[in-house]
């Protein structure tokens, strides 16, 4: 039976990844913090929790494994420690972010202006520099994954650099979709969106991330592979399918550049449009598992059941409905 070790296991990409292998007959291990963030299905289907952290995992319990994937990779540091642990595996998948790539003038996915890159972004973009320190503020993030993914690739081992986009799923924090989801909840007839709604941020889904993931562990290697949906939805088709979804009409109001900007946000407004060219992922054998529409209802159907915190930062100011309503009421709608 081939051997998984998941580091960062009990989060959105651990689970799917978890899911995926213990179905194809793989024998999965997870670490974490918390055996509560473990789900049930996942016990019962065979994964084993193990309560370590990352800077103590020096080698893998029991030996070797087939497959080691790092979902919490996030500095150089990190990569050091990951490559102790590589040389023993058969396979290594660090999972990074499109946040390194850099257009023609450095600006990147979480830099204000927003970047403008010429189509499809492929694995030879530019980068960021990279950068050490602090990671978790928007302006270093980018800069040290690039530098956790020279780390590793500059070891020589077999370690595939896989970089998502936006990624969806159950678990995910924070889960974007419910922005729109919330509103279904409390009933809102309309739903206002930023600039017409034309806003693209190539979304990924987990369950396709752990597709990719499944596809390195048979072909090793030492490569960058982009990961996403097959489809780039804009905003505004993304608030149709989570209202499709939930069975519910609302109006749409599409709102001019020059609106207030503080009406209509949500976390996919990025024009130009910023979407993964999957050609190499492609070329290796990657198939999704589906498209946005048809992998975002397990998230989808997730938030209903447990709405995240109302108190979480990351919603701040996006449901303010009194200024909404204020705005149509200006205008007679």
């Amino acid at each position: 039976m081939p051997r998984a070790l998941i580091i960062g296991g009990t989060g959105l990409v651990g689970r799917a990844a978890a899911r995926r292998l213990l179905a194809a007959g793989w024998q999965v291990d997870l670490t974490g913090r918390d055996p509560a963030h473990v789900p049930a299905d996942i016990v019962a289907g065979g994964g084993r929790f193990l309560a370590v952290e990352r800077d103590h995992l020096r080698t893998p319990p029991d030996g070797g494994v087939d497959l080691l994937v790092d979902c919490i990779c996030y500095t150089r540091a990190h990569a050091d420690l990951l490559l102790r642990l590589a040389r023993e595996a058969g396979s290594t998948v660090m999972i990074s972010s499109k946040a390194v790539y850099a257009d023609a003038d450095g600006r990147h996915s979480n830099s204000d202006p927003a970047p403008r890159f010429d189509g499809p972004i492929r694995e030879t973009q530019p980068t960021v520099a990279p950068g050490d320190g602090e990671y978790r503020d928007r302006e270093s993030y980018g800069a040290n994954k690039v530098a956790a993914e020279r780390t590793l690739l500059d070891s020589g081992l077999q370690i595939t650099v896989v970089r998502p986009s936006k990624i969806h799923g159950e678990g995910a924090r924070p889960p974007r979709e419910w922005v729109f989801v919330k509103r279904v909840l409390d009933r809102r007839p309309v739903v206002l969106l930023a600039r017409h709604g034309a806003g693209v941020d190539h979304p990924t889904a987990a369950a396709n991330l752990a597709a990719l993931i499944e596809l390195v562990a048979a072909k090793p290697g030492r490569r960058i592979l982009n990961c996403a949906d097959p489809d780039a939805p804009s905003a505004l088709e993304i608030s149709r399918v989570v209202a499709r979804h939930l069975g519910h009409d609302w109006t749409e109001v599409p709102l001019a550049p020059d609106v207030d900007p503080g009406l209509g946000r949500h976390p996919w407004d990025k024009l130009p449009p910023m979407v993964l060219d999957l050609t190499a992922a492609t070329d290796l054998g990657y198939r999704p598992v589906g498209d946005y529409a048809s992998t975002v209802r397990t998230e989808i159907d997730w938030l209903v059941a447990a709405p995240p915190n109302p108190d979480d930062a990351f919603f701040a100011g996006l449901f303010d409905y009194a200024a909404e309503d204020n705005y149509l009421a200006a205008r007679g709608r």
